[in-house]
């Protein structure tokens, strides 16, 4: 586990948990400079038939949290996941090139919507708060060569959808629509804010 330095650490309130190890939600949560450590969920991502994909973040985020509960017994986990609508299929993370080009081929042209699910348990009361966040991207009219040098220069196969939008992937992009960026890159920090809040921790 990482430990991240505050400003606020000397405020009172439970020590927050990041379920999750991965580097976008570590600099997200990162900058409303609270104090937090990271644990390592084991939870299985796979898509469940006959889910949609805001259930599916927000039962992920959930599961994610909840998976960590036992080791932090008196504390704040905060568990997120995400997860792509493409055209009525959820996309997850390509994992290789061929996946992640064939994402891109099918995006060219079209709307995606990501949608961000976040948690926040408190494992001491047992308290759990969930919330949903969408945001949609229209990609340009993509060709098979703007496709392969972006998948080349920023390898996004760890992302769902297959592109980086705070990145390089910015170029692909014709045009956005969303009520929080910060949920596009893996961790809805309005909405976490609010739980927060309610939780007792101070911000700003």
């Amino acid at each position: 586990m990482a430990v991240q330095s505050s400003e606020t650490a000397g405020r009172r309130h439970p020590p927050l948990v990041l379920a999750s190890t991965s580097p976008y939600r570590k600099a997200l949560l990162a900058r409303l400079g609270l104090a937090f450590t990271t644990d390592a969920p084991a939870v299985d991502e796979q898509a469940l038939a006959g889910v949609i994909a805001p259930a599916m973040a927000v039962r992920l985020a959930e599961a994610k949290a909840r998976a960590c509960a036992t080791r932090h017994p008196e504390a704040l986990v905060i568990g997120s996941d995400q997860t792509v609508d493409g055209g009525g299929a959820i996309l997850g993370k390509p994992g290789n090139l061929a996946a992640a080009r064939e994402q891109l081929r099918a995006a060219s042209g079209q709307w995606r919507t990501f949608h961000t699910g976040v948690c926040l348990l408190n494992t001491a009361s047992g308290a759990a708060q969930r919330e949903c966040v969408a945001f949609a991207l229209k990609f340009r009219d993509l060709d098979d060569g703007e496709i392969e040098r972006y998948l080349r220069a920023e390898r996004p196969f760890d992302c769902a959808g297959a592109i980086k939008s705070e990145a390089l992937g910015v170029t692909l992009l014709e045009t956005t629509r969303g009520p929080d960026s910060s949920a596009l890159v893996g961790l809805p920090l309005i909405a976490l804010s609010h739980m927060l809040r309610r939780e007792g921790v101070p911000l700003p």
